[in-house]
This record gives C-alpha cells, structure tokens and sequence, in this order.
C-alpha cells in the first residue's frame, strides 16, 4: 500500500467529533417520527398505512439509493462539502415536518431527509480511512458508529419527554409560525439545531487521499470499477453484508417493542420510551467504543481478522438475547435481554464497517461503503418491520406482538449463524488479497 502522510492525529479526531456529532443528529431526525406516531395521526388524519409509508418507503428509497451516486461523489469531490450539504438539507427537511399539514408534505419532507443523510456516511467512513492507517482504525470508527446508540437514546428520551408534556400543555407559540402542537415542536427542536454542525463542517480540513494498489492490479476510481471489484470478490463481501443485514432488520424490527411492551406488559409508550432511551444510552455507545479498542489492541497483537471475529461474537451474542427478551415473563427480564441485544446490535455496527474497510481499496472505498449502507439499509427497513407485522397479523396474532418480534432474528439469522466459519474463511482471504503488495 502506498499512502500519502496521514493528517495529524489532532486534525483526524476533530473530524471524527464533527462527524460523529452529525451522526447523532441524523439518527434523532430519523428516528423520531416513530415515537410520535399517535399525536400526528389524530392531528393530520392519517391512517396506519399512510404512517408506515411515512417510518419505511419514503425515508428509506431514497436514503438507500441515493447512497451510490453521492459515494461515486465522495470518491471524486470535497466530500467535507458534501456532508455540509447533506447536514443542511437533513435538518431543515426534520424541522419542515413540524410545519407539514398533510400526508404529501410529509412525504416529501421524510424523502428530503433520507436523501441529506445519504451524504454522511459514505463521506464520512471515506475520510476516516484515509485519516487513520489500519492498525488505527477501530477507535475512530467505533466512535463515530456510536452516535447510534447515542442518537437512538436521545431520541427516545425526547419521545418520552414530547409524550408526557403533551399531557399537560395546551401548545407553544413561536414566532413567524405562530402556534404549534408538540409533536411539531418536537420536530423544530431536533432539527434545526443541525444547521450549525452543516456550518461547522465547511471549515473542516479536507484529508489526502490515500493511494492503494492490490495484489490484482491497480484499483481505478469509478462506479463501474467499484462494483467490479464486488463482483470478482463476491463471496467475501456477500458474506459480511448478510451478517450486517440480519443486524439492521433485527433492529428496525425492534420498531414494534414499545407496542409489544403495551400488549404484553400493558405499559404505556412514554413508559418504554424512558427506560430504553437511557438504556440505549448507558449500553450502546459504552459498547461500540470498547469494541473498538479491543479490536485495535488484537490487531496489534498480530490479530489481522480482528474486526471479523469481533463481529461473529456480537453476531451471535445479537440473534440469540434479541430472540429470547419479548419471551421472558417480566419487563425487567426481557429489559435486561434487550441491553444484551443492544451490545450484539453495536458490536456488529462496529465491526461490520472496520471490516469492509480493510477488504476494500481507497479509489472505490467511497463507492462500497455507500452500497453497504444501501443494501443494509434496504434489508433493514424493508424486512424488519414488514416482517414483524406480516408474522403478527397472519401467524400469530396481532395480540401476541411479542412472538413475532421475537421470531425475526431467528428468521433471518439461522442460517448466517451455521455459515459464519465460511464467511470467516471468505473474509481472511480477500484479507490476504488487500494486504499484499504489488
């Protein structure tokens, strides 16, 4: 690998933190629609149909594929610039919501926010590998990939706080709007707030790219060229991306918990909201930050399939406590899976992405990690919740919730589970492939 000098260590984290702040603000504007469901329905008239367009399709298409043509993007541009833009465009979209009176504007607004955020990651994950070399990787990645569990926690405390205040206040008059419900509130509160970090990010040094040649030749930048190398190192990516997809569907699927807590354990929503946002807050980000300094203290002790091994166990850890928490005859037992659950549900977030990056070349890096989030994306939000409803209405019963959201991980994890020690062998190979010099 030959490589131009890496930024400062001081310049690289400063990066990091913006990015990684911006992460969290993307998942609070991503997310909260989902704990506001009730106080916009009987607002706008909406029908359940219309809301699940709202929470899946009209966020998700448009998130997912528009990831490729902002990676070939990255691969060519400022991508410090295009993550300004995206922020901008995100935020604004989340705080237009608030002022959105019917179904068709708040599909557009929810289309305009899945495409701002497109921008972030493929930018994001591009910048960090050619910021840090590979024996320094995990942390910085890890940190930025915890501003998912941050960004879930504070979305679900703001949920809670938006539910319990809608109990007792009548409204809030801003200016130029004028009077508004809480759930518009909520909207304007998480979302404009993202314009200073779009800001913010225009002032940010661009890092170098940094040059690579693998073993098969040089690696040219370009869309064509990015799905090429997919497609002559198939099994390898094949492999790691169905082990992250069965992560996103399992979480996405975990949409459903607050109503299965309503049904099983007759709790309210504000209720759950509270108890899992601090949760999420105290387990998740904990637990992608400390698997990535174990990966790299294995790393640099000779453990080149760190990442990987990291991500089995997460894996395993993931399919079998998400399975097994809405089965436990209690809230406190079936929370205390959850938390097991959301250590699997980091480690893989983690891991899965350090993992593609070391089996993937700097030219088209931008490229993969925007299919990456595609495909994960696209199997995370189009099968999890379906998956959930569809096993509730039609098998079990929309009265036992909780056995089809406990069905999901075993559904789509069984057999990913018995294929991990393939997968692994696919993987150390490519590994051995990126690794060599020409």
């Amino acid at each position: 690998m030959n490589t131009t000098a890496w930024p400062a260590p001081r310049s690289a984290w400063t990066m990091v933190i913006l990015l990684t702040i911006a992460y969290v603000f993307s998942y609070v504007d991503r997310s909260i629609l989902g704990l506001l469901i009730e106080p916009i329905k009987a607002d706008i008239h909406l029908t359940d149909e219309q809301i699940g367009y709202l929470i899946g399709p009209a966020f998700a298409l448009f998130y997912a594929t528009m990831g490729l043509p902002l990676g070939w993007l990255a691969d060519r541009k400022r991508r410090t610039w295009i993550v300004a833009a995206g922020v901008a465009l995100w935020s604004l979209a989340t705080a237009a919501s608030g002022l959105a009176r019917s179904f068709g504007a708040l599909f557009v607004a929810r289309m305009s926010v899945g495409i701002g955020e497109a921008t972030l990651s493929p930018c994001a994950m591009s910048m960090i590998g050619d910021s840090f070399p590979p024996e320094r990787r995990g942390k910085p990645v890890a940190f930025y990939s915890a501003a998912l569990g941050l960004g879930a926690g504070i979305a679900s405390l703001i949920g809670a706080a938006v539910l319990t205040w809608a109990k007792t206040s009548e409204g809030i008059t801003l200016p130029i709007v004028g009077a508004v419900k809480p759930w518009q509130f909520a909207f304007f509160v998480v979302g404009l707030p993202g314009v200073l970090i779009a800001v913010a990010m225009l002032f940010v040094a661009e890092p170098p790219r940094q040059g690579f040649k693998a073993a098969d030749g040089p690696v040219a930048a370009g869309f064509a060229n990015g799905l090429g190398y997919v497609k002559n190192h198939i099994w390898a990516f094949l492999g790691l991306f169905s082990m992250v997809c069965v992560m996103t569907i399992t979480a996405y699927s975990h949409g459903f918990l607050a109503s299965a807590f309503v049904r099983k354990f007759a709790w309210e929503v504000k209720d759950f909201a509270l108890v899992n946002g601090l949760m999420t807050l105290a387990i998740g980000p904990l637990t992608v930050w400390s698997v990535g300094v174990f990966c790299d203290r294995w790393r640099n002790a000779g453990q080149t399939d760190a990442p990987f091994r990291l991500l089995a166990m997460g894996f395993v850890l993931m399919v079998a406590s998400s399975s097994l928490a809405l089965l436990m005859p209690s809230p406190l037992m079936a929370f205390v899976l959850l938390g097991l659950s959301t250590m699997g549900i980091g480690t893989v977030t983690a891991t899965g992405i350090i993992s593609l990056l070391d089996i993937t070349p700097s030219p088209v890096r931008g490229q993969l990690v925007a299919l990456y989030y595609m495909v994960i994306s696209i199997a995370g939000l189009g099968l999890g919740p379906t998956s959930v409803g569809w096993l509730s209405t039609r098998i079990f019963g929309e009265s036992q919730l909780h056995l089809a959201v406990a069905a999901v991980p075993v559904l789509y994890g069984l057999i990913p589970l018995l294929l991990i020690p393939m997968i692994r062998r696919q993987y150390l190979a490519q590994l051995q492939i990126t690794n060599q010099a020409p």
